[in-house]
């Protein structure tokens, strides 16, 4: 009797280690989940260790914080060269938690893009740097989160910064964040410039109000690019603004109506997301409309998204062809004989994130509320796996086991994570943010706009012009 109590007391101890353990190494504890290979052998070895040893299983565990590992060979002798080797596969995930998933845990963008050999040989082009015009004024947070995103971007990827705003009201929030030491030694390298601007475009204001404020920081940063000064813009502000700005100050593509703003969503599989376009700028649409989105939708993904062959589908009610209001109909017999890309028919709601289609066209009011929506489920999925978690002591040991991996989810499902859209049909390269983007945020929409500039999607986008359907 006695001894059952003892081994329930070094259970109980070992739990509460485990605990501890995983909090603090919650990294690594990523890279097992991820790493497949390393985790499987881990879990393998482990459970040899605790089915062999028995009864000591509590002093195993102890082999993880480097204090017992000559206790457990006197104890088990026999079992000693199987602790070693547990312990060195899991060293191992350590190492390659550190080295590998890192990155990929602090740019969400890099996860979905299975184009990380590309990148990795981008980045270390330290010579071919690009100028990315930044309005340092729109969004939520601005300034300070957009120029520590800006900062970071700087020092990950080949690109310098125009950071347009007020210039001092830029330098003292600089000041009051800590990065006004790291602010000047950037524009002492000539890898950011702060260019002044006045007021920006209010996130309730019209979109018109870019005519009445010439020198707002969108239409500033804008100018930029239309004088070549800056090869992308990129802007968290009001979208509608930004879009106004685009079409009045750089114009729209030859053969284009209307200007698109494509999201990327993620899908079952995370290296392979599906754009979703319009999302936000045409309420109101044609079927030519839907038609041009499509071919902005193919190029994208083939440049961008290194899509070999993109499978287009139609957002609609139902699979058959005969399904749908009329511009859903219209559209299909537009798109079903269009031979430069490949339609896949139609896409319903359920479908969109299940990984059959690599761009999914609809009207920007439907795009919308479902971007609106996917933007909520990650935040709704996290809090109802925290409310059916057991209570007490099994629920406290789960839910330290389940953190990171619930974090992951919600991060995959938060569009916000994603960095921002590229706003598709217009001449130049504009990247669309989310009004709360934070630092994280920015830098993975400024990777964006490199890997767009990188992969020459304006040199691709003005091949359009020539097909006939954009002449008739």
């Amino acid at each position: 009797m006695r001894k059952e109590n003892v081994h329930k007391i070094n259970k109980s101890r070992a739990i509460r280690r485990l605990v501890i353990w995983y909090k603090r190494n919650s990294a690594v504890t990523s890279i097992v989940d991820t790493a497949a290979n390393s985790a499987v052998t881990a879990s393998n070895v482990a459970g040899n260790v605790v089915s062999g040893a028995g009864s000591v299983v509590s002093t195993a565990s102890n082999v993880a914080s480097n204090v017992a590992g000559n206790v457990a060979g006197n104890v088990v002798s026999s079992a000693e060269s199987v602790v070693n080797t547990a312990s060195s596969v899991v060293s191992n995930a350590s190492s390659l938690a550190k080295n590998t998933l890192q990155p990929l845990v602090f740019d969400p963008l890099k996860r979905l893009q299975n184009s990380d050999n590309i990148l990795d040989k981008v980045e270390d082009a330290k010579s071919n740097r690009i100028w990315i015009a930044v309005d340092g004024m729109g969004g939520d947070y601005a300034p300070g989160p957009i120029l520590q995103g800006c900062l970071e971007a700087i020092s990950r990827f080949p690109i310098n910064i125009k950071f347009v705003g007020k210039i001092e009201t830029v330098k003292n929030e600089a000041e009051k964040i800590g990065l006004l030491e790291l602010l000047e030694k950037e524009i002492d390298n000539n890898r950011l410039e702060l260019i002044d601007s006045g007021d920006p475009i209010g996130m309730n204001e019209e979109a018109t109000a870019v005519r009445k404020k010439k020198n707002a920081s969108i239409n500033v940063a804008m100018d930029l690019v239309r004088n070549n000064k800056a090869q992308a813009v990129y802007s968290a502000g009001n979208s509608g603004a930004m879009m106004a700005s685009a079409i009045f100050r750089i114009g729209r593509l030859k053969g284009i109506d209307r200007p698109a703003i494509g999201a990327l969503f993620p899908t079952r599989d995370q290296t392979r997301p599906v754009l979703v376009l319009d999302v936000g700028a045409n309420t109101d649409c044609k079927p030519s409309y839907l038609h041009q989105f499509a071919l902005l939708g193919n190029i994208y993904a083939k440049d961008v998204l290194q899509v070999k062959k993109p499978r287009i589908g139609l957002l609609n009610i139902g699979e058959e062809e005969c399904k749908g209001n009329d511009l859903s109909l219209k559209t299909f017999e537009l798109l079903s004989t269009e031979k430069s890309f490949d339609f896949a028919g139609n896409c319903e709601g359920r479908d969109v994130l299940s990984g059959s289609f690599d761009v999914v066209v609809c009207d920007g009011f439907t795009g919308n509320i479902l971007l609106k929506f996917l933007e909520s489920v990650g935040g709704v999925l996290l809090d109802i796996l925290r409310a059916e978690l057991p209570r007490g002591r099994r629920g406290k040991v789960g839910s330290a086991f389940l953190k990171s991996n619930l974090i992951r989810i919600k991060k995959r499902l938060d569009h916000a994570e994603h960095g921002g859209a590229l706003l598709l049909g217009v001449n130049g390269i504009c990247v669309i943010g989310h009004g709360s983007s934070k630092s994280l945020s920015v830098v993975s929409a400024l990777r964006l706009a490199h890997s767009a500039v990188n992969h020459n999607v304006m040199e691709n986008l003005n091949q359009l012009q020539k097909l006939q359907v954009l002449n008739s």
